[in-house]
C-alpha cells in the first residue's frame, strides 16, 4: 500500500467514533437490536474496513442493497451476517440460499421461488417480510397480506424471521409518518396471528430518536452510524464525525488580474491572486455541483473558498490571504471544520450524495489502526 504520506487525497475514518454513535443509539433504545447499513461502501467510508470494525459490535446483520455487497461482506471473514434491504431478481436469490444470508420478502411469487431454492439445496431459507406502507418502492401491501398467509404453509423450507418496512418522509412529513407506523403496527398485529418474528424493523436514521414505534425491536442505522442525524433531537449533540476527508495542495501560483480560473472562467481574478491547485475533483467524489457556490477547504488554519469550477482530478483556492503554503500541505476537504451539511447545503442536495460520492479511488485509512 502506499504510505499516506504520498496521498494526495484520502479519507480518514475513526472506527471508534462509529461505535461510539452505535452506543449513543443503545442508550436511546436499549431494548432495540441495531443493524449497522453498510450499502455503498459504508456511506463512502469502506465496505470492509466498516464491516470488520463493527463485527465485534453484538449486531444481528449488516445492511447491504446487493448480493455483490454481502459476498463482500462475507469474504471480509465477518461473522455478522448481510441482510439485502432490497428486491432481489430471481437469479440472485440462488446465491442468498445457498450462502445462507437475509433478503427481503415481498410477493407470494417470490416466497414460492425461494421455497423451491430451499428444497433443491435441503435447506431452510431465512427471510424477513417486507410491507409497503407508503414508499411505494418494494414491500407486500398490507391487503395482500392475506394471500401471503395463504401461501406460507405450503413453503416449509422458509423462516419468517423478520418483518420490516420503509418510512418515506419522517424528517418533512410527520403526520404521514405516523399513518405509516400505524398502518406497520396493524400489518404486524395482522401477521402475528398465524407467525411470530424475532426481528421487526421500521425505523432507520431519519427516525430512529424522534418516533416511538412499540411493535419494533431493532433499528437500521445509516447516517446516524455515521454522525449526523436528520432531525432534531437531544442525542443528535453526542455523535461524533466519524469520516475527514483530505488532499494536499499539488502547486501555488500567483495569477494576474483578470485571469479566468478553471473551465469557461466562470471565476476571473479582480486583482493578483495567489491559487493553489488541491489534488482532488469529483472523480474522486468532491461534487461538481459544488462550483461557483462559496464552497471553501481548510487549509493551515484558515478558510480558502473554492474558485471557478471543480475539474475531474483538481480543484483550485485562494489563498491570497495566508502567509505561507506549498504543495503537500494538507487541506481538509470534509470534516470538523468543514461538515458535510454545509457540503449539502452548498450543492443543495442530500448529505447522503455527499458522503457516497467519494469515489474508489480515494484511500480510506482507518483509525485507530488495528
Amino acid at each position: 500500500m502506499t504510505s499516506p504520506k504520498l496521498y494526495r487525497v484520502w479519507a480518514e475514518v475513526d472506527t471508534d467514533a462509529m461505535k461510539h454513535n452505535l452506543r449513543v443509539v443503545q442508550r436511546a433504545l436499549p431494548n432495540h437490536m441495531r443493524m449497522p447499513i453498510v450499502k455503498a461502501e459504508a456511506y463512502g467510508h469502506g465496505l470492509e474496513g466498516v464491516a470488520r470494525a463493527l463485527d465485534e459490535e453484538d449486531i444481528p446483520f449488516f445492511g447491504v442493497a446487493t448480493i455483490a455487497e454481502a459476498a463482500r461482506v462475507q469474504a471480509a471473514g465477518c461473522k455478522t451476517c448481510p441482510f439485502i434491504i432490497g428486491p432481489c431478481f430471481p437469479a440472485e436469490r440462488d446465491a442468498i440460499v445457498q450462502n445462507d444470508w437475509r433478503a427481503a420478502l415481498s410477493s407470494p411469487e417470490e416466497a414460492k421461488h425461494f421455497n423451491s431454492l430451499g428444497r433443491l439445496y435441503n435447506k431452510k431459507v431465512h427471510l424477513h417480510l417486507s410491507i409497503d406502507t407508503g414508499m411505494g418502492r418494494a414491500g407486500l401491501l398490507p391487503q395482500g397480506i392475506e394471500e401471503l398467509i395463504e401461501v406460507l404453509p405450503h413453503c416449509e423450507m422458509l423462516h419468517i424471521e423478520g418483518v420490516f418496512s420503509h418510512l418515506s418522509a419522517a424528517s418533512e412529513d410527520i403526520s404521514f409518518t405516523h399513518r405509516q407506523i400505524a398502518s406497520f403496527e396493524r400489518a404486524v398485529g395482522q401477521l402475528s396471528e398465524k407467525m411470530s418474528f424475532d426481528y421487526r424493523h421500521l425505523c432507520s436514521s431519519s427516525a430512529v430518536f424522534n418516533y416511538n414505534v412499540p411493535c419494533t425491536n431493532m433499528v437500521r442505522l445509516g447516517r446516524v452510524l455515521y454522525g449526523y442525524s436528520p432531525m432534531p433531537s437531544p442525542y443528535n449533540k453526542e455523535l461524533r464525525n466519524t469520516l475527514t476527508l483530505y488532499s494536499r495542495v499539488t502547486l501555488v501560483r500567483t495569477l494576474p488580474d483578470n485571469h479566468g480560473v478553471s473551465y469557461n472562467h466562470t471565476y476571473i481574478t479582480t486583482a493578483p491572486t495567489r491559487v493553489a491547485t488541491i489534488g482532488i475533483g469529483f472523480g474522486d467524489g468532491y461534487l461538481h455541483y459544488l462550483s461557483n457556490t462559496g464552497a471553501r477547504v481548510y487549509l493551515n488554519g484558515s478558510y480558502c473558498p473554492v474558485l471557478g469550477r471543480v475539474t475531474m482530478d483538481q480543484i483550485m483556492v485562494d489563498v491570497t490571504h495566508l502567509d505561507k503554503v506549498e504543495p503537500g500541505d494538507i487541506a481538509e476537504i470534509m470534516g470538523s471544520n468543514v461538515p458535510w451539511q454545509e457540503l449539502t447545503a452548498r450543492a443543495k442536495t442530500i448529505p447522503s450524495n455527499v458522503i457516497t460520492s467519494i469515489s474508489a479511488r480515494v484511500p480510506r485509512v482507518y483509525v485507530p489502526e488495528k
